[in-house]
């Protein structure tokens, strides 16, 4: 039976990095020293600013990165079955098609098209392009209204769209409609932002400059403005007392700090939505070109994010062992000089007095023997006076065993053992 290894002892890794206080006060190394103390001391304060920004990223990562974006929308439409493309007169009924109520061929129809594309950010980098988001995502909801005669065509006039969960996302809608008669469409569109975005009421924007703004924007407009106007009470700082304009708006004299946003809702309201006009005229070809409209849209950056995220999680992966290698050399150079260091100490010493060396360092390996073995030489010759004048020295727990150990030797002598 072969036996098995032994698993190989883990590897301790050398952590200090502290040269020792007889270097640091060296005269000869002093200018090398300090220095090394301020290499060290400025690595303290990089490593502490590393990991405040870290945890500030990581901080960031969990909220909303707001990016704005132009959201341009397309509006066309398409022509079939008009008279005029037929290529008949109206007025000679010999020449007319006959409609085709199973194909739709002959019956005048037209379609109506809704898109839009988020158009991509200038100079950015190949590498840093996200794929495009679909327009639906980027919208709450559409209504299209038709102007149309309710007699002739009393069905269909207002088409709606609502987002719903799970819904796959699309890059544009299509309304087709029987007709040949020339429509006046409005398109309404809600759009859908992050972070949110709400109409600041007027009374409360003429104060803040405000038009529209996120709840936290507006919040933080308010506090900036009672900073600026000096509004915190001077004793208790978390009480805020209002100007003639913050009166007449909230109707207090003073409110508590953290009711802040609570105060901020009542004064935000759903922001306008985007509303677009169209005439389709069947009676002449559709343009060449669709009519386009430019629309600010703010999204959650996911390009930024991407990359921050990939700061925090890439740099601890790819330079974390790098790091704790260089580590292990500094600590590794550290005791080498600490050990290089005391074999200079020492044979300094045995260079300048020898013979008073040698015995110093006798003495001193006869005090480790005698720790080691738990008693010395007979009659306590190598023992050090100063031990022996003390009575805690025999109380110590070998006295009992060494007395016990010398009275059984001094018995086995007597009996001739």
């Amino acid at each position: 039976m072969e036996s098995q290894k032994a698993p190989a002892a883990k590897k301790r890794k050398l952590t200090d990095k502290a040269l020792p206080a007889t270097i640091l006060s060296s005269p000869n190394y002093s200018v090398d020293s300090q220095m090394y103390q301020d290499l060290i001391a400025m690595e303290r304060r990089l490593d502490w600013t590393m990991s405040r920004k870290k945890a500030e990223v990581q901080d960031a990562l969990l909220r909303t990165m707001p990016a704005t974006r132009i959201l341009r929308i397309f509006l066309s439409h398409s022509l079939s079955g008009q008279l005029w493309q037929q290529g008949t007169d109206p007025t000679d009924p010999v020449g007319e098609v006959k409609p085709n109520l199973e194909t739709g061929e002959g019956i005048p129809a037209w379609q109506f098209k809704v898109e839009g594309r988020l158009l991509e950010v200038p100079n950015q980098r190949s590498k840093d392009r996200q794929p495009p988001r679909k327009f639906s995502t980027l919208i709450k909801s559409m209504v299209v209204e038709l102007e149309r005669d309710p007699a002739q065509y009393p069905d269909g006039n207002i088409v709606e769209w609502n987002r719903a969960p799970n819904q796959p996302p699309q890059d544009g809608f299509t309304i087709r409609r029987l007709g040949d008669a020339t429509t006046k469409i409005r398109v309404i569109i809600h759009l859908e932002q992050q972070p949110e975005i709400f109409k600041v009421h007027p009374e409360l924007g003429s104060v803040l400059g405000l038009k529209e703004e996120s709840r936290l924007g507006t919040v933080q407009a308010l506090w900036n403005y009672i900073k600026a106007e000096g509004l915190q009470d001077k004793l208790d700082r978390k009480t805020i007392r209002t100007d003639a304009r913050l009166r007449h708006l909230f109707r207090v004299d003073a409110f508590p700090f953290n009711q802040i946003p609570d105060l901020v809702n009542r004064f935000l309201m759903p922001p306008d939505p985007i509303v677009l006009h169209y005439t389709l005229n069947p009676q002449h070809a559709p343009p060449e070109k669709p009519s386009a409209w430019d629309v600010e849209v703010k999204i959650d950056d996911t390009n930024l994010r991407s990359r921050m995220n990939g700061l925090v999680v890439g740099v601890a992966q790819e330079t974390a062992k790098e790091l704790v290698k260089i580590d292990e050399e500094v600590s590794l150079l550290t005791q080498s000089l600490t050990n290089s260091h005391l074999k200079h100490t020492f044979l300094d010493s045995f260079a300048s007095d020898p013979q008073q060396f040698i015995q110093t360092w006798l003495e001193s390996q006869s005090r480790d023997l005698e720790s080691i073995l738990g008693s010395g030489p007979s009659e306590g010759a190598t023992l050090r006076l100063d031990d022996l004048r003390r009575s805690e020295y025999f109380r110590l727990p070998w006295v009992e065993e060494a007395v016990a150990l010398q009275e059984g030797q001094r018995k086995a002598q007597k009996v001739g053992l």
